[in-house]
């Protein structure tokens, strides 16, 4: 008892800060200082798009940029992700809103963190591993087209349609648009798409987003063209408060908050581990970055903001610009801060059509057509897993697409296990008549367990039958119980089974099935077939002498 008291004791330090995380800084500042302005100069108009787009506006972007940076950068498990609203976090509120409206993302921020702090306090930052690869890169293809379609609204200069259903709602944004009314909005969404393409090719140290955004919004103002702006935002961060909240509403809004939750979870430990194999040496905490983003969340939540989770991009953007410590997440946070206190009337007049430029050029950039092509060459499964999780995405929803992709991917391993799977008879070392040999190779499981069993071969003229186990390295329950019937089915025909080659982790389940009493006790169980054969001899030598007096038993 002391020593799992000990064991949570310990796991729960390790999801508080430590005091080198923040010595350190001392050591790279030169370096932190720079690279954090550089992030905010690149998350400014990212968190600005993603408000928009997810529906809750500009001003709650950004807030849930500065508060969820900051909090993450303390209290996360990573010392080089940068946390924000994100493009996939955009995909689950937007629907939501249209459902419950604005005023409830707050609350669903809170719940959301709360998960995702009980995630980490419980030790799940380790479960990334077990969603395949092909599913993480189908949903972020289907991810991708959302955001994609999400910006068609601003693209044609129109309210977004109602609806949770990003593909319908972007087929009834095409049919209310009024022309050639959407044609500015258009251009300027290509001009901008174009302006970022051109200075990313040829000077790409540079901000093509904000410099792209800014040029929008010049024009705008030089040339009096009316297309939709932000509008105005509020010129400080609100107070903190504890979001309203009713039972029904808690209840309402709970499915929401674990699939924000779920997705919080993947992307923020999918960044920061590919973060740290960025760095050379760098390392992370997946439970405490669990924690870090789920209080990142909350915080979110109170001022506000909406779910944060850790941004690829701008953690990419953060190491490349030199960004070693913490302090370069700090220092993007309060430069957004600043721009909040000293820029906002800027801000406000900035083109939603420029907006929707950017997160064209984000979706675009999300997807590796690299990597998809290396999927889709690998194998038809992988290739099914992958098509399959991208088109449940954009049809239907994230969580939906994961399950899909785990419940496929799983079906799929376990079909290629059963092929693995079957009976053989060997031919004995002796060339004994009386003494047969079967092999059950691959995995004895629910799934291959009837048809191993219908593959037993009828021995009648046989005496000793060695079943050899040794290339079984998996069984459950059914498995076991297959085997079990095996054993009395031969019984039954007459014949003395023994097994060889039992993996020990698999005798207690041997044990509790009835593995061993159908067998006739344990001294029918061999570690080597030598012994197994020199066994199966004396019962054959015993048999025959009783058929020649003729006591057959």
């Amino acid at each position: 008892m002391k020593g799992i008291r000990a064991d949570l004791r310990k796991h729960l330090l390790s999801l508080l800060p430590r005091p080198q995380d923040f010595t350190v800084m001392k050591h790279h500042w030169k370096g932190d200082i720079p690279a954090g302005i550089t992030v905010g100069v690149v998350a400014l108009p990212l968190a600005l798009a993603f408000g928009v787009s997810s529906g809750v506006g500009a001003a709650a972007g950004l807030v849930t940029a500065i508060i969820a940076g900051l909090v993450a950068a303390i209290f996360g498990g990573s010392n080089l992700q940068v946390s924000g609203p994100t493009g996939a976090m955009v995909v689950i509120i937007a629907p939501l809103v249209v459902t419950h409206g604005a005023a409830a993302v707050p609350l669903l921020s809170v719940l959301a963190g709360v998960i995702v702090i009980l995630g980490g306090v419980l030790g799940m930052g380790r479960a990334i591993s077990l969603i395949p690869w092909p599913v993480i890169e189908g949903f972020t293809l289907g991810i991708a087209t959302i955001i994609a379609l999400q910006q068609v609204p601003n693209a044609l200069g129109i309210e977004a349609p109602g609806g949770a259903n990003t593909l319908l709602a972007t087929v009834e944004a095409f049919k209310i648009a009024s022309w050639p009314e959407a044609a500015g909005p258009v251009l300027m969404m290509v001009a901008t798409v174009l302006v970022i393409a051109l200075i990313a090719k040829v000077l790409p140290k540079w901000p093509a987003q904000l410099i792209a955004v800014a040029a929008a919004t010049i024009a705008v103002y030089a040339f009096s063209i009316n297309v939709p702006v932000i509008g105005a935002l509020p010129e400080g961060l609100p107070a903190p408060t504890i979001p309203a909240a009713t039972p029904e509403l808690i209840g309402q809004l709970m499915p929401g908050a674990v699939a924000v939750a779920i997705l919080a979870g993947i992307e923020s430990l999918l960044s920061a581990r590919v973060a740290a194999g960025m760095v050379k040496g760098e390392t992370y905490h997946p439970d405490r970055e669990l924690v870090g983003q789920g209080l990142a969340s909350v915080a979110s939540g109170m001022f506000g903001g909406m779910p944060a989770t850790g941004a690829m991009a701008r953690t990419a953007v953060n190491i490349k610009a030199s960004g070693r410590t913490r302090l370069s997440v700090i220092i993007h946070a309060l430069f957004l801060l600043a721009v909040v206190y000293l820029a906002s009337g800027l801000v406000s007049q900035i083109p939603l059509a420029a907006l929707a430029g950017v997160l064209l050029v984000t979706a675009f950039n999300m997807v590796s057509f690299a990597t998809a092509r290396v999927i889709l060459a690998s194998t038809k499964s992988d290739a099914l897993v992958f098509c399959l999780t991208a088109v449940t995405t954009v049809v239907l929803d994230l969580i939906w697409a994961i399950g899909v992709g785990v419940a496929v991917t799983g079906v799929l391993v376990l079909r290629h296990f059963a092929k693995q799977s079957g009976v053989y008879r060997e031919d004995n070392p002796d060339r004994h008549r009386r003494i047969a040999i079967l092999r059950i190779d691959g995995a004895m499981f629910f799934g291959v367990s009837d048809r191993i069993e219908s593959e037993i071969p009828t021995l009648d003229s046989v005496d000793v039958v060695i079943i050899r186990l040794s290339r079984v390295g998996v069984m459950d329950a059914t498995g076991a119980k297959a085997l079990a019937d095996i054993v009395t089915k031969l019984r039954e025909a007459g014949n003395v089974v023994y097994i060889k080659g039992l993996d020990p982790s698999l005798l207690d389940l041997a044990n509790e099935v009835g593995v061993i009493d159908e067998l006739g006790g344990p001294h029918h169980m061999f570690s080597t077939l030598d012994e197994a054969l020199e066994r199966a001899h004396t019962i054959v030598a015993m048999k025959d002498k009783q058929r020649q007096t003729g006591h057959i038993v």
